[in-house]
C-alpha cells in the first residue's frame, strides 16, 4: 500500500467518524401526545382538580386545583406550569424537580375533576345557563341538557357564538335539518366557552 492510499484511507476514515458518533449519540424521550390506541391525551387545563402522589412520600402528596393563571402550588416545588401539558408530561416535570430533594421520585398524575369545560345555552329553553361536563358534547346534546326548547322558540334560527381571542365566529344550526338526517354537519362539538342561542 503507497503513502498515497494510505492518507486516503486516513481521510476516509475521519469523516466517517463523525457520522458514527452522530448514529450513536442517544436521543432524548419523546414524550407521546397520544394513548396508545391513538386517541388524543388529554390536555390539563385551569380549574381541573389534579392528584399528585409521589411514592413512599406521603406528606407531598396532594390533591391541586390548577390556578387561572395555568400553574399548581406544591411542596417543595412551589408552582409549576400545569395548563397545556398532559398528565404524563406534567408527571416528568414534577420528577424533574423533586430530584434536588429526594433520589429518584416517583410521581403519578391524575385528574381527578375536570371543570374547564364549560358551554352555555341562552335563550328560549328550559333550564338556560351554564353546562358543565367532563367531556366536550355537541349541539344536541347541549340542547337536551338545557331542557328543550320553550313555546315560541324558532329552532330553526338557533346561533352557536364562538369567541377565540379577539375574534368571534357565528355558526347556523337548524334543528328541524339535523334531526331529519339533513346537514348534519351543523351538529358541531362545541368547545369550552362556546354559546349556544336559541331565539
Amino acid at each position: 500500500m503507497n503513502r498515497k492510499t494510505t492518507l486516503c484511507s486516513f481521510l476516509l476514515a475521519c469523516l466517517a467518524i463523525p457520522a458514527i458518533a452522530r448514529a450513536q449519540t442517544p436521543q432524548p424521550p419523546q414524550t407521546p401526545l397520544t394513548s396508545a390506541k391513538g386517541t388524543p391525551l388529554y390536555i390539563i387545563q385551569p380549574n381541573d382538580v389534579l392528584s399528585i402522589y409521589v411514592y413512599k412520600e406521603d406528606k407531598l402528596s396532594s390533591k391541586v386545583t390548577v390556578r387561572p393563571d395555568g400553574r399548581v402550588s406544591f411542596p417543595l416545588i412551589q408552582d409549576m406550569q400545569a395548563e397545556g401539558l398532559n398528565p404524563g408530561q406534567l408527571k416528568e416535570r414534577i420528577e424533574g424537580a423533586l430530584k434536588e430533594y429526594i433520589d429518584a421520585p416517583n410521581v403519578t398524575v391524575i385528574v381527578d375533576a375536570i371543570q374547564s369545560y364549560k358551554i352555555y345555552v341562552t335563550g328560549k329553553v328550559g333550564k338556560p345557563g351554564m353546562i358543565m361536563t367532563e367531556k366536550p358534547i355537541n349541539v344536541l346534546q347541549a340542547l337536551s341538557v338545557a331542557g328543550g326548547f320553550q313555546e315560541f322558540a324558532r329552532p330553526n334560527e338557533i346561533v352557536i357564538i364562538r369567541n377565540s381571542g379577539e375574534e368571534s365566529a357565528l355558526y347556523k344550526f337548524n334543528y328541524p335539518e339535523v334531526i331529519k338526517g339533513n346537514n348534519f354537519s351543523q351538529n358541531m362539538s362545541l368547545k369550552s366557552g362556546d354559546v349556544v342561542v336559541v331565539p
